[in-house]
């Protein structure tokens, strides 16, 4: 799906506006609970949960950086792997 956001002309001047655009879309979904990590990790680009995680601490977003649904999730998928 294709969502457009007109933005005010100041930040529509920036090298990489859409991308900055859909960075504060995502931190703020995932800071509010909104997304959850994967979400954020596959609208982000991101071929690993490693590199949200640094993604995220670069960003200052340290609320949900790995919660125990997470830890639980990872377990069962080592567990199916065997």
């Amino acid at each position: 799906m294709q969502i457009t956001v007109e933005l005010p002309d100041d930040l529509a001047a920036h090298p990489n506006a859409a991308h900055e655009a859909m960075e504060a879309f995502a931190i703020e979904g995932y800071r509010s609970g909104a997304l959850s990590a994967y979400q954020t990790r596959v609208l982000l680009g991101f071929d690993t949960r490693y590199e949200l995680d640094g993604f995220l601490k670069e960003h200052g977003v340290w609320a949900h950086a790995y919660s125990v649904e997470d830890l639980e999730k990872d377990a069962a998928g080592f567990q199916r792997r065997g």
